[in-house]
């Protein structure tokens, strides 16, 4: 079979696109696992889907499936590209878009040239949105978040952390660190935590350091992925710990490994999110796939 594909990235999180309008493709795990990785396949953090939408007052279905195959609700940076996607091919003439996820509705808009804005939707900061299992676990209020303290086994005999948890239709711990985080800090705590047993549905682990009330770095280690240069949505959940917890301003720019996103929030629960950043196309190919190949 062979399959058309567009590569992306935003700030540095690559994504194969696929056009999937004919419901033709093999969307399976090892289709997915395959075509994502980087030695027998194109390479990708995700893969990108392209769907006609469910309802008409909609323009496109848009799915996410993480380099692993395992299908989930929501990616940042990938929106922006999936609307960047559909104005360069000519598939829609609008620069605003409603696009359904498994998250909900979300609208990007094209800014500029290979830039894009997209209402994530509010955050929600309740364990059962994530989900998160926090009963019995020691609490601390800071400004207007709750924070909680988890133990890990990270090689450190009882190591205790405080972490911040939030969701933007998919779930995010944040860890506030007082340096950049090294790497050997993201490695021990980032696939531990992300499968930790209080989170049932995994969970993407972000490691932010304030810089000033106007900006900070951020670290994320993605859940089925591993370390990317940036997650969309860990800067939108980073960046709204920090507003609750005081620390940063309505407005602000993460700085990721891979660029700048600006993310910004006016602070209230039925608030939505904005976030702005690039979304640019690398190459396009045709991707050869033979279900039975290992």
């Amino acid at each position: 079979m062979r399959i058309p594909f567009t590569k992306m990235h935003g700030a540095g999180n690559d994504f194969v696109v696929l056009d999937n309008r004919g419901k033709d493709l093999p969307l399976g795990s090892h289709f997915i696992s395959r075509l994502s990785d980087r030695h027998f396949g194109v390479g990708a953090d995700q893969v990108l889907i392209v769907e006609n939408p469910d309802q008409s007052t909609h323009d496109f279905k848009y799915r996410i499936f993480n380099a692993d195959g395992q299908e989930v609700q929501q990616c940042g940076n990938g929106a922006r590209c999936f609307a960047q996607y559909v104005f360069e091919k000519g598939l829609t003439p609008k620069s605003v878009l409603k696009v359904e996820t498994k998250a909900g509705v979300i609208t990007p808009e094209i800014k500029g040239p290979n830039l894009v804005q997209v209402d994530m939707g509010p955050a929600a900061f309740a364990p059962a949105s994530l989900p998160f299992q926090s009963e019995g676990l020691p609490t601390r209020q800071i400004g207007g978040l709750t924070q909680y303290q988890l133990q890990v086994d990270s090689g450190q005999a009882g190591e205790k952390i405080w972490v911040s948890v939030a969701s933007m239709g998919n779930p995010h711990v944040v860890i506030q660190c007082d340096q950049p985080a090294s790497d050997e800090l993201v490695e021990r705590l980032g696939p531990v935590l992300e499968s930790h047993p209080r989170f049932p549905e995994r969970v993407n682990v972000g490691f932010m350091t304030v810089i000033d009330r106007n900006r900070a770095q951020l670290r994320v280690y993605e859940r089925g992925v591993g370390e990317t240069l940036a997650c969309g949505t860990g800067a939108c959940a980073a960046a709204v710990c920090g507003m609750q917890l005081g620390l940063l301003a309505n407005r602000v720019e993460m700085v990721k490994r891979g660029g700048v996103l600006i993310i910004e929030w006016a602070g209230q629960s039925e608030d939505h999110v904005y976030m702005t950043g690039p979304a640019e196309t690398v190459f396009e190919g045709v991707y050869t796939y033979e279900s039975g190949r290992n």
